[in-house]
């Protein structure tokens, strides 16, 4: 897979692309990280791509010209796949979405900053609009570290097994994960459930189930009512 980034800050995603996951499958091959300078389509002395609001109001919005010169320079090397604009007002991401682009075989990233990006590049270049949740950060830099993140965990031959990603929150028909212990099974008198320690696969898999709807229902009970009302169609 190929990521491509535009950003007024490329440097703010070096480092974090080359830790953990995310850097050992680079270094694998497995996902090709290409980072767009968003000043290098400024063409003033002091490489502007922000100004004014038309209509007024407070804050510099992102200029259209310099999205559209930086995907069409993506587009000489043959560049597909989805445009997705990190913004407040898109659609919230989340699992599904991650497990959808994982099948692409490029995404682009653009990360807005400042007060806004102006419209035409939500209209005419992105091919969808995400937001991480209903609250507002200072640009779409750590939104699209986040999405790459998710999307590129998923990727074949990146986390060492299946099972892996297959325990985590969100992936079993939208459930929270369970709780995870390991050595020591004590510690300042602090017990792992005793079930864990059976050895007892059938029983541990039931705990783990339980414990997934428990939480679900107790945190998240807008992913348990969708759980529960599949789970009961599931069961006609």
């Amino acid at each position: 897979m190929k990521i491509n980034i535009v950003t007024v800050f490329p440097d703010f995603f070096r480092g974090p692309l080359s830790l953990s996951i995310a850097g050992r499958a680079a270094t694998a091959g497995l996902v090709e990280y290409r980072l767009v300078d968003l000043r290098d389509f400024a063409y003033d002395r002091h490489r502007t791509v922000d100004d004014y609001p038309f209509g007024g109001g407070a804050g510099m919005v992102l200029k259209p010209a310099p999205f559209f010169e930086a995907v069409e320079s993506l587009d000489g090397g043959g560049r597909t796949g989805p445009v997705l604009l990190m913004s407040a007002r898109g659609k919230r991401f989340g699992h599904e979405d991650a497990v959808r682009l994982s099948l692409e075989s490029e995404l682009t990233i653009l990360c807005g900053h400042y007060k806004d990006v102006d419209q035409r590049v939500a209209e005419a270049l992105a091919t969808e609009e995400l937001s991480l949740g209903d609250f507002v950060l200072s640009g779409g830099e750590i939104p699209a570290l986040a999405v790459t993140d998710a999307v590129v965990r998923l990727l074949p031959g990146v986390l060492g097994t299946h099972e892996s990603a297959a325990g985590d929150s969100f992936y079993d028909a939208g459930l929270l994960s369970p709780p995870s212990y390991t050595r020591p099974a004590e510690y300042r008198g602090l017990q792992v459930p005793e079930v864990l320690l059976t050895g007892d696969h059938a029983r541990i898999e039931a705990w783990r189930r339980e414990e997934a709807e428990r939480l679900t229902r107790e945190r998240r009970p807008d992913l348990w009512k969708r759980h529960d009302g599949t789970h009961d169609e599931e069961s006609v």
